[in-house]
């Protein structure tokens, strides 16, 4: 438990914790549909760390997680438009779930 928490992030983890910083919040289910894996292990260590909070279910619908005020600490950020290319970032997301939906349809 030590390790996880003092250790250096691990490749997941610094995933997980990226796609939560550009996309806030997100629900579990949302994570692991853009992750393509289960992140509930890497969510529980997020937490541990303090970086991830996980807020109330919205609409009765799953817990969401955001980046707590230590991962902007963390990372010397005042705001999240401080993210290197946020709204670039951020629309290119969006756009890619739209592509994997509609080839789903």
């Amino acid at each position: 438990i030590k390790e996880e928490i003092l250790g250096d992030l691990s490749k997941a983890s610094l995933e997980t914790l990226t796609v939560i910083a550009y996309r806030h919040p997100l629900s579990r289910p949302e994570i692991d549909y853009i992750r393509g894996v289960n992140s509930s292990f890497t969510l529980r260590n997020l937490m541990a760390r303090g970086l991830v909070e996980r807020m109330e279910a919205r609409h009765g619908r799953s817990h969401t997680y955001q980046p707590t005020v230590e991962f902007m600490k963390y990372l010397g950020l005042s705001s999240f438009s401080d993210l290197p290319e946020y709204n670039v970032i951020k629309q290119d997301i969006a756009k890619g779930i739209e592509k994997v939906l509609e080839n789903e349809a």
